[in-house]
């Protein structure tokens, strides 16, 4: 069987736990910044963890990624 393809967009924006679970950053820091509050800004920095709904499809896109 040949090798996968990995998807190269969704390479760069989700990164494996080691338990499998995928990170992700939020969105809506972009632009627009002066009409969010500083708190609402504060908390859209960093990393999340992706919705098990969406797990599926990321997993698709990234076959050599966690599992």
């Amino acid at each position: 069987m040949p090798k996968l393809k990995t998807n190269r967009s969704a390479a760069k924006r989700f990164k494996f736990t080691k338990n499998g679970k995928v990170k992700r950053a939020s969105s809506h820091l972009r632009h627009k910044l002066s009409k969010k509050s500083p708190h609402r800004k504060r908390g859209l920095g960093g990393t999340t963890v992706l919705d098990k709904s969406d797990l599926g499809r990321v997993i698709e896109l990234l076959p050599y990624g966690g599992r």
